[in-house]
């Protein structure tokens, strides 16, 4: 695999970023919305338990994502199946977002009645299990995803992408728990959708040329295929406009929406 050109190695950062950065985000409401559920509930005696599962499950995806990037490291074939995997996780993973994003606290908190629903012991591990599963889940999608991009970045802009997305989750619940309604959660969910479907459709392209390349595609002839998907991979012409596309399509959906915004705040003004 040749060297990554600087600008797409800042467009693939980018992309490990918004992985970390979506999935943090989700990991961390989940969170949020389940300690402060306990918490105005009387149920401060179950925060230990929803704290032991979060970090049993950071530290099993850690794990995880480490096994996947050597497994991924090993050949084309691996590459490839950790790609198409990872399209998987990522469409599966932004139509249940797109479908229950609004509806996530009431879920958290209906999960969370149906952990505590038993007596002594029996609660603790409900909500135990409770963090374990939602946080696990969350952090193997980021894993498998983060580690599709081995073979296209170094290690250290894995290191520096993923970190920054999880600082700018924590951020952005911290300013959900802080300020509430002040952070359209669904304008977030439909920006980085937007996102997640190029990153799967770059990740689909890269899976192909990979299968190719280790001719594993059977009835077609590989060698011609791995040629046609060069340039649509992470070091082609056309590669390196989607990898920009990453960035552009949110970042214009966002705008669009904030002049919409104004433009009805400018029409409500106008009636009053």
């Amino acid at each position: 695999m040749p060297a990554t050109p600087l600008a797409n190695w800042r467009t693939a950062m980018f992309a490990t970023l918004i992985v970390a950065f979506r999935e943090g985000t989700e990991a961390f409401l989940i969170v949020a919305v389940a300690a402060a559920y306990l918490r105005r509930t009387g149920r401060t005696r179950l925060m230990r338990p929803l704290w032991s599962g979060v970090a049993i499950a950071i530290v099993g995806s850690v794990i995880l994502g480490a096994l996947l990037v050597s497994i991924g490291g090993l050949g084309s074939l691996w590459e490839g199946w950790l790609a198409l995997v990872a399209v998987a996780l990522v469409l599966s993973c932004t139509i249940h977002l797109l479908r229950h994003g609004r509806t996530m606290k009431a879920t958290i908190t209906g999960r969370i009645d149906l952990s505590t629903d038993h007596t002594g012991n029996g609660a603790a591990l409900g909500v135990f299990l409770f963090a374990l599963l939602m946080i696990g889940r969350e952090g193997s999608e980021a894993a498998a995803m983060i580690a599709s991009l081995v073979g296209q970045v170094d290690g250290t802009t894995m290191i520096i992408g993923g970190i920054g997305g999880l600082l700018l989750a924590v951020a952005l619940g911290s300013a959900w728990i802080r300020y509430g309604r002040a952070v359209d959660l669904t304008l977030f969910f439909n920006a980085t959708a937007v996102f997640m479907v190029l990153f799967s459709l770059q990740l689909g392209i890269y899976a192909l040329h990979e299968f190719a390349e280790a001719s594993a595609l059977p009835w077609i002839d590989n060698a011609e295929w791995h040629m046609a998907t060069e340039p649509y991979g992470p070091d082609g012409e056309w590669g390196r406009l989607l990898s920009y596309s990453l960035v552009v399509a949110p970042a214009l959906l966002i705008g669009w929406a904030r002049i919409r915004a104004i433009d009805t705040r400018r029409r409500i003004g106008a009636f009053e």
